[in-house]
């Protein structure tokens, strides 16, 4: 593997696209440290301190970690990368029914520029909506429970100037990523998200070491608590890149046709039915649709309301339960929403493909959803455990969120995820140019 990344800066247009990529992954790091002007950056920061030292870290902690702690210091990169994910699922979504959208979607090249110039604009609105809200909120420091003031200059220029940063430097983050897709290595806008998240490694591994750290003469874990968290890290870890990996393999035939002197078809291969076919998605819907309820139900004075808002608080079983059921439901959702087995059983029998043993048509889009309905129960299964390890570790072993969060859930699979695709398009230039890619037999499949 070494003598690979080695070969890597031997090809000319493979290292300038790994030195550009790099680049631009250091601008991303600038934009999520320069402060936003007007704020009391010191204050901020306490605050989402109190809000990670709680369990979970609380949702805005959720956030803070997807923009690389931009949001605790109150950067211009505040919002990071989410509006234009928000964006994206929302446009996923409307695809599958509204018929504008998908008659976008089936015209090709032309048609993906459509929805992803869509995708931008609603990018901005989102941001502009976002950046009012962030606004509002640091004006008035009492709606997070705290008396300090944040906001040096309170009013509408305040408001105005941290609409148009905020929007400028989500905006700038997405045009870096697309053009890190364009002309570097990977998918730029996955790469930014897992170089936030491995950004908080360091603080991460700071406050595993303060837990063996002894207190007062006693330690609060001890090595053997060590050498189960290394088992535990490296067992999930390859169970994530399994469940990434994972797919069954429909054999797919095609019948032989002769057209003048050429051959056409005849081929035997086979269609590639992931396990993970929803990837995080499921665990970020989950996430959301339980963060706001809980926020809402403890603000309504009633005492079962508080009660049940502190049961959906991060790490309570109610919360376990409900969010191991929201992500079972979201993968079927998903998939339901961008798998169509009609469709792919139409252009089969259009191309003159067919499955073995089953009939062309409507029996092989029942046959496909038949297994896509049964490989999606076991990804579905394996992705809730993953989930929900960091929050079981952070509640029940008293384990620091942040510690935890690299143990599964959102944080690992993007990780694992993206690791594995950039090494992937990596090895197919190497290989491209007849050098040894990663792997001595076989070679890394696409998460695709």
């Amino acid at each position: 593997m070494l003598s690979a990344f080695v070969n890597s800066l031997k090809i000319p247009e493979l290292r300038q696209r790994i030195f550009f990529t790099l680049g631009l992954i250091f601008i991303c790091r600038l934009v999520a440290s320069v402060p936003t002007p007007g704020v009391d950056a010191v204050a901020l920061q306490q605050v989402i301190a109190d809000i990670e030292s709680k369990v979970g870290g609380g949702f805005l902690g959720w956030i803070d970690l997807f923009s690389g702690g931009a949001l605790s210091n109150c950067a211009v990169g505040a919002l990071g990368i989410m509006p234009y994910i928000s964006a994206s699922i929302i446009l996923q979504l409307m695809t599958a029914i509204v018929p504008m959208l998908e008659r976008l979607a089936r015209e090709g090249e032309s048609g993906r520029q459509k929805l992803t110039q869509y995708t931008r604009y609603l990018t901005i609105v989102i941001c502009i909506i976002q950046g009012l809200v962030m606004a509002f909120t640091l004006e008035r420091p009492s709606s997070l429970g705290i008396e300090r003031q944040i906001v040096l200059s309170p009013g509408l220029g305040f408001r105005m100037m941290t609409v148009l940063t905020l929007t400028t430097g989500a905006m700038l983050i997405v045009w870096l990523g697309d053009q890190i897709t364009e002309r570097g290595i990977g998918n730029g806008i996955s790469l930014v998200i897992t170089v936030n998240i491995v950004s908080r490694l360091p603080s991460a591994i700071y406050a595993a070491t303060n837990m063996f750290t002894k207190t007062g003469g006693v330690a609060r874990f001890s090595i053997f608590h060590l050498i189960g968290l290394l088992v535990m890290i490296f067992l999930v870890t390859a169970g994530t890149i399994a469940l990434t990996q994972g797919q069954r393999k429909i054999p797919i035939h095609t019948t032989k046709r002769v057209i003048g002197r050429k051959i056409y078809g005849g081929q035997n291969t086979y269609m590639p039915l992931r396990v993970n076919y929803s990837g995080v998605m499921p665990i970020i819907f989950a996430s959301v649709m339980l963060a706001f309820p809980a926020a809402i139900l403890r603000k309504i004075p009633w005492g079962f309301c508080r009660r049940m808002g502190e049961l959906l608080g991060m790490g309570d079983s109610l919360y376990l339960v409900t969010y191991g059921g929201l992500i079972l439901f979201f993968s079927y959702f998903w998939v339901a929403t961008q798998f169509n087995p009609l469709q792919i059983a139409d252009d089969l029998k259009k191309n003159g493909g067919y499955v073995p043993g089953i009939r062309p048509g409507r029996p092989t889009a029942e046959f496909l959803d038949k297994t896509m309905t049964r490989i999606t129960l076991i990804g579905a299964i394996f992705l809730t455990v993953i989930a929900v390890i960091p929050s079981i570790m952070a509640k029940q072993f008293s384990i620091p969120w942040l510690v935890a969060s690299f143990f599964g859930g959102t944080s690992l699979l993007i990780i694992v995820g993206v690791a594995l695709d950039t090494m992937r398009q990596v090895e197919s230039h190497l290989l491209m140019r007849h050098y040894d890619g990663f792997l001595k037999k076989g070679k890394l499949r696409g998460r695709r």
